[in-house]
């Protein structure tokens, strides 16, 4: 997804937290490896241990995001990107959602210390409830890209921004309290919640060109079909059936966390052709998942 060059995008409040970049035994090699990062990040369990040591900066200092300006610097760099991304994303549901605030939205440099834990790029961008927090470290999208079968092209990287908020709008909403982590498996609140947070993403990229700057200039161009095929390859690449076929591991219903390739395509696209009203998974039977 591009943004216009001369959209404005210097006021979103993102903040860089931490310093270095996270590197395992001096390096991250193999698809073997992103299948950790990847059995992290969609698991909700901690396996960076198996990558070895991981030397980083750490630390809770936040500063700015610099040279975050223009829909040009957006362009260009994936810190900017996301942050710029973000003016779009709260605009779409302030509009939407009664009650909306935005959450905090914190670019992670190597890792730091959350609530929920440790962020970095072995645990992967995740959303914190207390805080109201969405952490993300962008060279999880550039490991994603050398080394495992998803493009993580822009779109690809904001529709993962877009799922994390996606879960701040169940937050906000009670959904969250509502449906409680009952544990795994294909009927579970987990996957439910999961694929709903896959819908509110697409129903946000359908509507992504309409959100303007302060000077009425639309923050992004209307996503091409190209670039949906992108997000639908991520949306893919991160379901759970996927991630455990290409870890090694059988491929078990029972462990699921956040649904099969095939039903988080499904719900992306739900949200993207009939709009977040139809992003209802509590509603439906198991077998419609």
């Amino acid at each position: 997804m591009t943004f216009n060059d001369n959209a404005r995008v210097g006021g979103n409040t993102a903040r860089r937290r931490g310093a270095g970049v996270a590197v395992a035994g001096g390096g991250i090699a193999g698809i073997g490896a992103i299948a950790v990062l990847l059995l992290s990040l969609f698991t909700g369990q901690d396996f960076s241990s198996v990558l070895g040591p991981i030397a980083s900066g750490g630390g809770g200092q936040e500063t700015a995001i610099d040279n975050c300006q223009t829909g040009a610097d957006a362009n260009a760099n994936d810190d900017c990107r996301l942050a710029a991304a973000s003016l779009n994303i709260d605009q779409y549901w302030a509009g939407n959602i009664q009650g909306y605030r935005q959450p905090q939205l914190v670019i992670v440099d190597g890792s730091t210390s959350t609530q929920c834990g440790t962020a970095s790029n072995a645990t992967g961008p995740f959303y914190c409830p207390p805080e109201e927090s969405v952490y993300v470290d962008p060279t999880f999208f550039a490991l994603l890209r050398e080394r495992f079968d998803a493009t993580a092209g822009p779109l690809a990287q904001l529709y993962v921004l877009a799922h994390e908020y996606g879960h701040h709008v169940q937050n906000l909403s009670g959904i969250m309290d509502t449906y409680p982590d009952n544990g795994t498996g294909p009927d579970s609140n987990g996957v439910r919640t999961e694929l709903q947070a896959d819908c509110l993403a697409g129903s946000w990229v359908a509507h992504a060109g309409e959100q303007k700057d302060e000077n009425g200039v639309p923050f992004l161009q209307t996503p091409t079909e190209a670039q949906v095929r992108d997000a639908i390859n991520a949306a893919q690449a991160v379901g759970d059936d996927h991630i455990q076929k290409e870890s090694g591991v059988p491929v078990n219903p029972e462990s699921w966390t956040h649904g099969s390739s095939e039903q988080r395509q499904r719900w992306f696209m739900k949200g993207y052709q009939s709009g977040y009203q139809a992003c209802d998974t509590f509603g439906v039977s198991g077998d419609q998942l």
